[in-house]
């Protein structure tokens, strides 16, 4: 399974095919999630807290699925298995029109035409949300066996958006933990995002 970026939401219809401002491929936000992983894997002593590089080294596609498959040597299978659920996805959404009892037959043939015309798009989509979701339980379980209490990163969109879901991962399930996300200013007046873990 390769990552690469693929484009916004789509929303299908017989009308045609629209994409969504403000819903972007998780491939975007990916490579700074790995970055994350790879940097806050070591060892801590006693300072439980990380601050985000912004000269951290940019990884290729192939590099990034490489670090994964460190964390996750059966990636490959898992990512199969979850890439063939989103295709039936696909395939029961092209049945669900062709069962319609509202459309006629010109606008259910058009629908399941865009939806074909857009299968490879969405699957790409799902396959750059699925490796970022696994990178970020990847940084959760580091951030569990290390005990990390803090991860600063600056004050930009895609930089929130990475802790905003890893908040999300942390606060779920039966292992989770209190966080709080905050933007505060660091020592030379600038605005960062910090991730602050059980507190």
């Amino acid at each position: 399974m390769n990552i690469k970026y693929a484009g916004p939401r789509v929303t299908i219809s017989h009308h045609g095919i629209e994409f969504k401002d403000g819903k972007e491929d998780k491939y975007l936000y990916l490579m700074i999630g790995i970055q994350i992983l790879t940097a806050i894997d070591k060892d801590y002593g006693e300072n439980k807290s990380y601050s985000y590089d912004l000269s951290t080294k940019r990884l290729t596609d192939d590099e990034m699925i490489e670090v994964m498959k460190k964390y996750e040597p059966n990636l490959n299978l898992e990512m199969e298995m979850e890439s063939d659920e989103y295709s039936e996805h696909i395939s029961d959404e092209v049945q669900r029109v062709k069962d319609n009892n509202i459309l006629n037959s010109i606008e259910k043939q058009v629908w399941i035409s865009n939806l074909e015309v857009m299968r490879e798009y969405r699957i790409q989509r799902a396959i750059n949300k699925i490796y970022y979701m696994h990178c970020i339980k990847n940084i959760k379980n580091v951030v569990k066996r290390e005990n990390i209490k803090e991860i600063d990163a600056p004050f930009y969109e895609k930089y929130w958006h990475v802790l905003q879901t890893l908040q999300g991962v942390l606060e779920e399930g039966r292992d989770s933990v209190k966080t709080s996300l905050r933007v505060e200013s660091d020592e030379d007046k600038q605005m960062m995002a910090k991730l602050y873990i059980g507190v």
